[in-house]
């Protein structure tokens, strides 16, 4: 998800809600144009973070799976070690 779409899809969130609570209050939805672009960059701003946090945890669950991919190589290699040792010593 790019961070432009992120923002402008959740700028229109923020548009769509704005204009969907002046429709609940049966407001004029072009009475006040200042109230749609304050919930637009309440919303974008929500969105930027969003992002943020989408690629920060992509980042982690890259760096676990790695860490959990190298401890299995461990493990299988002390197992691998330890079957090399019984048969040596049944020999």
């Amino acid at each position: 998800m790019a961070l432009l779409s992120s923002i402008l899809g959740f700028s229109l969130f923020g548009l769509g809600a704005r204009i969907g609570q002046l429709g609940i209050q049966k407001r004029n939805l072009l009475e006040n144009p200042g109230g749609h672009l304050i919930s637009m960059l309440a919303f974008g701003y929500l969105g930027y973070w969003a992002h943020r946090w989408d690629e920060r945890a992509g980042v982690l669950i890259a760096e676990k799976r790695a860490e959990i991919t190298e401890r299995r190589k461990l493990r299988i290699a002390r197992a691998e070690e330890a079957s090399a040792a019984a048969l040596a010593e049944a020999s």
